[in-house]
C-alpha cells in the first residue's frame, strides 16, 4: 500500500464476545498509519453496507469509543449472513462493490468472518484484480464453531469455551444439590465440529464429573446406546450431565434438530437437540430432568471472555492492517501455536482460497473411544485457550459497554436496487 487510501472493514455471519476487539485493533492500527492510510469505513451490515453504500465513517468515532469496542460484545456495526454467489452469477454485486470502492477511493478491503466470509473476500480479490481495480483484500478469522482450517484456533471460540465449561461446572453443582433431578442437558453451538461441546470436558476432574456425556457431530447419535449411558451414569454417579452439539446427526446422516429452514447461506437452520433429548430421557427412562438452550448467551458473554481470545483477536485485527501496508493480498492472519505448556503463539497467514469454505472438525484423537469425552490431548489443546479474564469496565453492577454512533458516509452513487 503505497498511495493513501481508505479502508473498508465489514463483520459477517454470527457475532461472539470478541469480534469488536478485532474491530478495535484494525481501527486503531489504521489510526497509527495516518501517512499511508486515510478513513477507516465499516459496513452497516457487513457486505450489505457496501452494497447499499452504507458506510460508517469510524473517523467520526473518538478515540475513546474505538478502544471501549475491545471490551464490548457483538457486532458494532452490524453484521450479516449473506452469499455472494459465482462471479456468473452475481456479476451485478460485485461491479456494485468496485463501483462503490472507487467512489470512496477505498484501496483495502478487510472482512472479519468465517469460512463464507473468506470466500467472499476471495472472490471479491480475483474480481477487483480482473476489473483492474487496485484493491488489497485480506480476511480476518472470526467463528465461534473454531472450524477454519490451519489457524490453530479462531477468536470467537476461546471466550465460548470457556463460558460453556463454567456453565457446565455450575450446572453440575447445582443439579448435585438437588438429588430427584437425575438428568440436565446443556445444549450447545456446533453444526458440523463438536470444538464448543468438547469445551465443556475442561469442567470434568473424573469420570463421575460433569459432563457426564458430550455428544459430537463427528459421533453418529445411537439412542439405544445413549439410553444405556444415560442409565448406567444415574446408577453409578447419581446424576447425568448432558452437552450436546445442536447439529448431532443420527446414522442416515440427517440432523436430530432439524427444523427444516434453510439460513441464508444454505445452511440447515439447527436447535432443538435439548428438549428432543430430554423427551428420550423422560420417555424410556422416566427420569426427571431439566435443559438448557445456550443459543446466544454463550456467544454474548463479554463479562467472562478469556483474556487469551481477546488478545488473539485484537492482534488478527492489528495484523490485517499491517499485512495491507505491505502490500499483502488475498490472504488472511492466522494464529500459529508453538507450544501448549507454556502456551506460546504467534502470527502467520494463510491464503483465502485454502480458508473459505473447508471445514475443521475434531480429530478422532480428541474423543474419546467410547464417544462420549475428551481425550488428554485436547484437554492440552483446549486448556490454554480459556485462560486469563479481561473484565468489562463495571458502572452500577452492570457491564459499560461501548455505543458508536454509526455516522454513515455521504452518498455518492445512486441508490442500490439489488
Amino acid at each position: 500500500m503505497n498511495d493513501k487510501r481508505n479502508l473498508f472493514y465489514a463483520q459477517s455471519g454470527g457475532v461472539t464476545s470478541v469480534i469488536n476487539a478485532t474491530a478495535c485493533g484494525v481501527i486503531e492500527t489504521a489510526r497509527q498509519n495516518p501517512d499511508r492510510i486515510g478513513n477507516v469505513f465499516a459496513g452497516r451490515n457487513g457486505i450489505v453496507g457496501a452494497l447499499r453504500e452504507e458506510l460508517i465513517d469510524t473517523g467520526k468515532e473518538s478515540a475513546e469509543t474505538i478502544a471501549a469496542l475491545r471490551h464490548t460484545p457483538g457486532g458494532a456495526f452490524g453484521s450479516v449472513r449473506y452469499k455472494l454467489k459465482s462471479v456468473v452469477e452475481s456479476a451485478a454485486e460485485y461491479q456494485r462493490l468496485i463501483e462503490v470502492f472507487r467512489a470512496h477511493d477505498i484501496g483495502t478491503f478487510i472482512y472479519n468472518g468465517g469460512g463464507d466470509s473468506m470466500d467472499t473476500a476471495n472472490k471479491v480479490s480475483q474480481v477487483a484484480r480482473s476489473m483492474d481495480y487496485p484493491l488489497t483484500c485480506l480476511g480476518v478469522p472470526k467463528t465461534v464453531d473454531n472450524d477454519l482450517p490451519i489457524t490453530d484456533t479462531c477468536p470467537g471460540f476461546g471466550s465460548v469455551a470457556k463460558y460453556v465449561a463454567i456453565s457446565t461446572l455450575e450446572a453440575g453443582i447445582d443439579v448435585a444439590s438437588m438429588p430427584q433431578t437425575k438428568v440436565f442437558i446443556l445444549e450447545v453451538m456446533g453444526r458440523h465440529a463438536g470444538w464448543i461441546a468438547a469445551a465443556s470436558g475442561l469442567a470434568a476432574e473424573n469420570r463421575d464429573g460433569p459432563p457426564h456425556i458430550i455428544l459430537f457431530p463427528e459421533i453418529t447419535f445411537d439412542e439405544d446406546r445413549f439410553v444405556d449411558e444415560v442409565r448406567a451414569t444415574v446408577e453409578r454417579a447419581g446424576g447425568c450431565v448432558i452437552v450436546a452439539s445442536e447439529g448431532v446427526r443420527r446414522a442416515d446422516g440427517s440432523f436430530v434438530a432439524e427444523s427444516g429452514v434453510k439460513d441464508a447461506f444454505g445452511h440447515a437452520q439447527l436447535g432443538g437437540v435439548a428438549p428432543h433429548l430430554a423427551e428420550v430421557v423422560r420417555g424410556r427412562l422416566g427420569y426427571k430432568f431439566h435443559w438448557a438452550v445456550a443459543d446466544y448467551l454463550q456467544r454474548a458473554a463479554r463479562h467472562i471472555a478469556s483474556a487469551v481470545d481477546v488478545e488473539q483477536a485484537y492482534a488478527m485485527g492489528k495484523a490485517a492492517v499491517e499485512m495491507a501496508l505491505d502490500g499483502v493480498h488475498g490472504k488472511l492472519p492466522i494464529i500459529v501455536r508453538l507450544s501448549d505448556d507454556p502456551y506460546r503463539w504467534e502470527v502467520g497467514e494463510a491464503d483465502l482460497d485454502q480458508v473459505a469454505n473447508v471445514e475443521k472438525k475434531m480429530p478422532a484423537e480428541y474423543i474419546t473411544d467410547d464417544g462420549y469425552g475428551i481425550t488428554a490431548a485436547c484437554r492440552a489443546y483446549l486448556s490454554p485457550l480459556i485462560q486469563g479474564e479481561d473484565y468489562p469496565p463495571y458502572e452500577n453492577g452492570l457491564p459499560r459497554y461501548a455505543k458508536p454512533r454509526n455516522v454513515l458516509a455521504a452518498s455518492k452513487l445512486p441508490a442500490w436496487q439489488g
